[in-house]
């Protein structure tokens, strides 16, 4: 199922779908993909000038439902943050990628510099041009328009929609410095995780309870 959410998300290559899935071996993923071809779930579709990408097939794309009903599920029953020691800055940035909010993103390129306060590890780039997104783990050499500083933690509850970005800021816990208008926009440049949405919806039921 974690394989069917990635490309429910959009991924098609091989390499893409392996980053989304730390810790599974690529021959264990290779194993997976074919079986779920076997299965009529995915399909294989030629990329040139070499190689493949991965689509759901009519009966995959049927399974949108299950993956959002399973995290729906989660949400009210076992949904907790990682523990310390499984917070990865560069894969919380690699799922932001994924997420940009097209219809809010400015009409030029946007340099972003993290520091997530947990040492030379933490402090990335994240520029945005064109609609897309890339991670670099050195200064690019642009113009930074946004500086986030942020407790790593913290940034992972309002990807989650555990925290409001607002909220994360009043208790210092997150920071933004750049041009004003960058700065109030900076939240709408995101569609945060998919499960934000029912995240917040259960803190503010169980808040009404």
């Amino acid at each position: 199922m974690l394989i069917i959410r990635e490309l429910v998300a959009g991924l098609q290559n091989f390499n893409e779908i392996a980053r989304g899935l730390p810790g599974i071996s690529r021959s264990l993923l290779s194993e997976r993909l074919l079986r779920l071809e076997a299965s009529g779930v995915i399909k294989r579709v030629p990329r040139k000038p070499r190689g493949y990408r991965y689509e759901l097939t009519p009966a995959g794309r049927e399974l949108e439902g299950v993956v959002v009903a399973m995290g729906s599920w989660a949400v009210t029953w076992a949904f907790g943050l990682p523990n310390e020691d499984e917070l990865d800055p560069g894969l919380l940035l690699w799922w932001m990628e994924r997420r940009l909010n097209l219809d809010a993103l400015p009409n030029q390129r946007i340099t972003i510099a993290f520091d997530f306060l947990v040492g030379r590890k933490g402090q990335f780039w994240f520029v945005i041009a064109d609609g897309e997104a890339s991670t670099c783990l050195e200064d690019p050499g642009f113009e930074i328009a946004i500086l986030v500083a942020a407790d790593l933690s913290a940034f992972y509850q309002v990807w989650l929609g555990k925290m409001t970005l607002r909220h994360a800021m009043s208790k210092e816990r997150i920071r933004i410095e750049g041009t004003p208008k960058f700065e109030r926009a900076f939240e709408s440049w995101f569609l945060w995780s998919p499960m934000a949405e029912f995240v917040s919806a259960e803190l503010l039921k169980n808040r009404q309870a």
